[in-house]
């Protein structure tokens, strides 16, 4: 049988943050055993007629300051509805400055505090079985949720005493969509748990048999 194929979109050349090196090379070892990644700044794979190919999209696009085009977000909202799976890492959440992507992924960023040592709890679901809570130094992301998405929160931060959502996942049309906060820089892919939470929803959202 072929190995599954994903699709980790990010960027080389221009990152204002969170440059694609060295994040690449982790997730292809994160998920080495149960799928082929393929890395790329391309965005025109985010059509229809390229995403096709693929079990598992994983976006770590950096679009603060652009936005995908009507082309390539209607390749991405088919691909999912249609039954992809689609993970949404960190600066990836970028993608929803497009309401119809907002929607897509459940929420939008809102802006953060300053980087620095989080508490993470985790929650329960299929994708966070067997994961203890953990501590990681992180951007602190906060978001505005979509109100017409039925999300399941996996991941909680704590800032002040409050817990605020760090995860969640949802099905869209036939597929299915995870956001994941951490991920600022390769660093934060050394950690265990954060290493099992994106094998885990590669499984989840590809739907690949437990």
């Amino acid at each position: 049988m072929d190995k599954r194929k994903c699709l980790l979109l990010g960027d080389y050349t221009h990152p204002r943050f969170h440059p694609l090196q060295g994040v690449d090379k982790q997730i292809s070892v994160i998920l080495n055993d149960l799928m082929t990644v393929q890395c790329s700044e391309n965005k025109k794979l985010l059509l229809g007629e390229h995403l096709s190919g693929y079990d598992l999209c994983i976006a770590y696009n950096e679009l603060w300051n652009e936005t995908v085009s009507p082309q390539q977000t209607a390749g991405l909202l088919s691909y999912v509805s249609g039954g992809g799976g689609l993970i949404v890492l960190h600066t990836g959440v970028s993608l929803a400055k497009r309401y119809e992507l907002a929607q897509l992924i459940g929420g939008r960023f809102t802006g953060h505090p300053p980087y620095g040592p989080l508490n993470f709890r985790i929650l329960e679901h299929d994708i966070t079985e067997g994961i203890q809570n953990f501590q990681l130094d992180e951007e602190p992301y906060r978001f505005e949720f979509d109100p017409f998405t039925e999300k399941k929160l996996l991941l909680e931060y704590e800032v002040d005493g409050e817990w605020l959502p760090a995860a969640w996942c949802h099905s869209y049309g036939l597929g299915r969509v995870v956001y994941l906060m951490p991920g600022h820089h390769e660093p934060s892919f050394h950690n265990e748990a954060v290493r099992e939470l994106i094998y885990k929803s590669a499984k989840w959202a590809a739907r690949i048999p437990r």
